[in-house]
């Protein structure tokens, strides 16, 4: 699908939930600065937790991690009103399973809303699997997704009522990449092009299978 034309100046994401992830992203480069990185993206292995949650699937069913051991995944926080960030990082992330090829098949895209007032199972479930049909969504009430944001340390917050009605929600825009096992191993950040992320799943999946 072809993505909405990006704004001057996004309103998805604040900038402190940005200077929040560049420092993360600076502190955790440097606990590896010792060793040879062959990774692109942020090797956070050690760093933050395995992946867990319980959520709420698009047929309305309970979804945990363990659905998923097994495979790849990438996490994403987001809302389906989102007007700029989460339609161009899903993209970017379509595009990155195109690059993987038949690898893609081992790989699975959860979007989480951070809008769980709006995003019903079904509507956050058809506007992920629009951008590619191995992307995931996910919603719960919200003490769920509060917990799951604070697990990752991601910040997000409603904004006021817009005049023409609706609002917006601010949130962080990192992209967490997860192995087969469920552990965190990688942080994308948006100035991550669709060939680093590749390069690195590719290497991810590489290593997994000569295990």
């Amino acid at each position: 699908m072809t993505a909405p034309l990006r704004r001057a100046r996004p309103r998805c994401a604040t900038i402190a939930p940005r200077l929040a992830i560049a420092l993360c992203v600076a502190l955790l480069a440097g606990c590896h600065s010792g060793a040879p990185r062959a990774w692109r993206l942020t090797d956070v292995r050690g760093h933050l937790p395995d992946l867990r949650f319980r959520l709420v699937g698009g047929a309305g069913r309970t979804v945990t991690a363990s659905d998923f051991r097994g495979e790849n995944v990438l996490l994403y926080f987001g809302y389906t009103h989102c007007p700029d960030e989460c339609p161009l990082t899903m993209t970017h992330l379509h595009r990155v399973m195109v690059d993987l090829g038949p690898l893609a098949a081992r790989v699975r895209i959860l979007f989480v809303s951070v809008d769980p007032a709006r995003d019903t199972p079904q509507v956050v479930q058809e506007y992920a699997a629009a951008f590619d049909p191995r992307a995931v969504g996910l919603t719960g009430d919200m003490a769920e997704i509060d917990s799951l944001a604070k697990r990752y340390r991601v910040a997000f917050e409603r904004g006021p009522d817009l005049p023409g009605g609706g609002y917006e929600v601010t949130h962080g825009s990192a992209i967490y990449v997860f192995d087969a096992r469920g552990r965190a191993r990688l942080l994308a950040s948006p100035a991550d092009t669709d060939g680093d992320i590749a390069h690195d799943l590719k290497m991810l999946i590489g290593t997994e299978g000569s295990r």
